[in-house]
Formats: C-alpha cells, sequence, structure tokens
C-alpha cells in the first residue's frame, strides 16, 4: 500500500505543479492580455479558450489531479501517524477545496454566463467587466491553493524520504 500511496503523492506532486503553472500563466498575464485587446476580441479569444481546455489534455489532468488529491486527504487520515501524513491531507484538502471546488462552483459558472453572451451584442462589454473582475479573483484563489497545496505535497515527499 505505501508502494501505491508514494505513486499517488509524486502523481499529485506533477500534476499540482502543472495546474499551479497554468492557473499562474492567467493570473500574472494571459488574462491582461485578452483584456488589452480591441473590443470584443478579448472575449471572443476566452470564449474560445473555454471551448479549446474542454477538448485538451487540460480536462482529465483537473479530474485525475482532483481524485488524486482527494485519495491523498483520506490517506493522510488513515495513516496520520506516518510521516507526512498531515502534509498529505492538508495538500491534497487544499487543492481539492480551492482548486476544484472553486472552478466548478466559481469559475465554470462564469465560464457559462460569458459563453452565453453574444460579445458584439449591447451586453457584451458589461459581461466581459464583471467577468475579467470575478474571474480573476477567483482565479487568484486557485493559484494560491495550487502553490499552497503544491508546497505541502512537496513536504510530504520529503518527509516520507
Amino acid at each position: 500500500m505505501q508502494i501505491v500511496l508514494g505513486a499517488i503523492l509524486w502523481f499529485a506532486v506533477l500534476a499540482v505543479g502543472i495546474m499551479a503553472g497554468v492557473y499562474f500563466t492567467f493570473s500574472t498575464f494571459l488574462m491582461q492580455s485578452l483584456d488589452r485587446l480591441d473590443r470584443p476580441a478579448g472575449m471572443v479569444a476566452m470564449q474560445t479558450i473555454n471551448r479549446v481546455i474542454l477538448v485538451s489534455p487540460f480536462l482529465p489532468l483537473f479530474f485525475v489531479s482532483s481524485l488524486a488529491c482527494a485519495a491523498l486527504v483520506v490517506a493522510g487520515v488513515v495513516y496520520w501517524n506516518l510521516p507526512g501524513s498531515w502534509q498529505m491531507a492538508a495538500g491534497g484538502a487544499a487543492y481539492v477545496l480551492g482548486m476544484f471546488v472553486v472552478t466548478a462552483t466559481r469559475n465554470v459558472p462564469l465560464n457559462n454566463a460569458l459563453e452565453a453572451t453574444d460579445p458584439a451584442g449591447p451586453e457584451g462589454e458589461a459581461m466581459w467587466r464583471r467577468y475579467m473582475k470575478r474571474w480573476m479573483a477567483w482565479n487568484h484563489v486557485r493559484s494560491v491553493a495550487c502553490v499552497l497545496s503544491l508546497a505541502l505535497l512537496v513536504m510530504a515527499v520529503m518527509e516520507r524520504g
């Protein structure tokens, strides 16, 4: 069981690191770049990103990494007395709550609302302003949650030796 747990932990470290990079990219320059495009080009580009991401390798990684981190929460609690257990549990929880739950309850509904809005229509500009403000705030939460999760999971690897 410890070999399987170690493999899940290592997979989670790599997957969470990749996801942290994705969200960091959106938070630090990608969204600001889209916002600086002539209207409604930024909104159209984000709508396109949201469509493409659903058929890209991102989506399987999103779900499998969330499942791995949920498993680490359970394993961390079950094996609480073993080295690295609290870091596994905390890192997994930070990811599941701060990345998966936030994405499902905050960012995806905003993406759906954006998709339903005509960028060239009368509501396009107002929608884009609301979207940028709210989506970016929640994306920052995802970025921080992923980095925190990554740090804790690396600590768990180090503790396990």
